[in-house]
């Protein structure tokens, strides 16, 4: 079975509802943030203080061996839209999810100081948005508002990727 893989915006919740996720649809959860450290030996802030470009060389290569993997529930970081590579790696053996967040939920509850790219404060994660949004909706097989409960919202997951595996098996 094909992967489904979780993309959007930093604290747009793709770990803690692709867990929940993974454990409703029978399947092993992975993030990929742990995995680039464990692949690199470096923290996300050790890769991004040599430079955002040696983070994403490291992501992608982490994406290419994740991407290989079956019947998994993927949750990507935030920036993997930013090269195609990334893209045609998930698309091969996935099917992507938008988890869409606005700006102002993701403002509400995600401390920025602990994420690299968000470091330069709350206007960062407008400016991300407005950089990334048509990537992300460009490249989702479906996308899924990540608005209201929590309980709801992985509804929403659970019935999207139920609808996705089915029209990927006809």
């Amino acid at each position: 079975m094909k992967n489904i893989v979780l993309i959007g915006m930093p604290g747009c919740g793709k770990s803690t509802l692709g867990r929940c996720l993974a454990e409703r649809l029978g399947r092993d959860f992975i993030d990929a943030d742990p995995e680039i450290e464990k692949d690199s030996g470096k923290t996300i802030p050790e890769l991004f203080a040599v430079s955002e470009d040696f983070f994403r060389k490291q992501e992608t290569r982490t994406t290419k061996r994740l991407s290989a993997l079956q019947d998994k529930v993927l949750a990507m970081g935030g920036g993997v839209v930013l090269r195609q590579e990334n893209i045609i790696s998930l698309k091969e053996n996935g099917l992507i999810i938008f988890l869409d967040r606005s700006p102002e939920d993701i403002i509400g509850d995600v401390d920025t100081k602990t994420r690299p790219l968000l470091a330069a404060g709350r206007r960062r994660i407008y400016d991300l948005y407005a950089q990334r949004e048509a990537l992300y909706r460009a490249v989702a097989d479906v996308t899924v508002q990540n608005k209201g409960s929590m309980q709801d919202v992985l509804l929403r997951l659970v019935d999207a990727a139920r609808v996705l595996q089915q029209r990927n098996n006809l």
